[in-house]
């Protein structure tokens, strides 16, 4: 084999590790996109098939005539309009994430996280990808750990609490500030160290967790340190 040929294959090796990174992430995102447009097809669905029938109902007492008829296409047309444009789930505000039970604290977080994608950098987006596929592994294992046990403290204390603080304080810094160096590290640098932490962190207690190592998980001692906090820090 030459030099030019074990460039070459050095090169597809690095390129097929750059897919595989990147591939589970966007694979992911299109079918929580299907999903949701699954969601909407079927409340669409539901609702019409019930302003049909209630239509039926109606004029087996009650002739609708012409009247009647246009007015319950009327009604299906604003229904389908309606449920297609409502907002797909209720918004997730960072401050109830604390209190948010500890089953649906993954999935919670996640679409927080996801709702302040824009403002953040484009390292960051790609941990962000990774943080989510975290939490969706992490969920099923929440679903089982008692409320009451140290370990579900430690979850909480680094999904519900550190990780939206991170993201806000980030937030917080005025766009033109987020690349300028201080302390030695621009806040954008910031930002991604500590979200590549917390995605290795809960990569961690979710080995814990699945390996039933509460008590490890209960005292690992490490969390991070959001040392920049305030309008100008993060």
């Amino acid at each position: 084999m030459t030099d030019v040929d074990r460039q070459i294959e050095r090169a597809a090796d690095a390129l097929e590790r750059a897919r595989s990174r990147t591939a589970a992430p966007a694979g992911r995102s299109r079918r929580k996109r299907e999903a949701e447009v699954a969601r909407r097809v079927g409340r669409i669905a539901v609702v019409d098939a019930a302003i049909v029938v209630g239509a039926l109902v109606v004029s087996a007492f009650v002739p609708l005539g012409v009247g009647g008829a246009f007015l319950v296409m009327a009604l299906l047309i604003a229904a389908t309009l309606f449920l297609a444009m409502a907002p797909a789930s209720r918004t997730v505000v960072a401050e109830q994430l604390a209190e948010t039970p500890l089953r649906a604290l993954p999935s919670q977080t996640e679409a927080w996280l996801e709702s302040q994608r824009r403002a953040l950098p484009a390292p960051a987006q790609t941990l962000v990808d990774s943080i989510g596929v975290r939490l969706d592994t992490l969920a099923p294992q929440l679903a089982t750990l008692d409320e009451r046990e140290p370990a579900a403290a430690e979850v909480r204390k680094l999904v519900g609490e550190q990780l939206p603080e991170l993201v806000k304080g980030y937030t917080r810094v005025p766009e033109p500030l987020r690349r300028t160096e201080r302390n030695g590290a621009t806040p954008d640098q910031q930002l991604v160290d500590g979200l590549r932490l917390i995605d290795e962190e809960i990569a961690g207690m979710t080995a814990q967790l699945a390996q039933g190592d509460l008590d490890l998980l209960a005292t690992r001692g490490r969390y991070l340190q959001i040392r920049y906090q305030g309008d100008d820090r993060v």
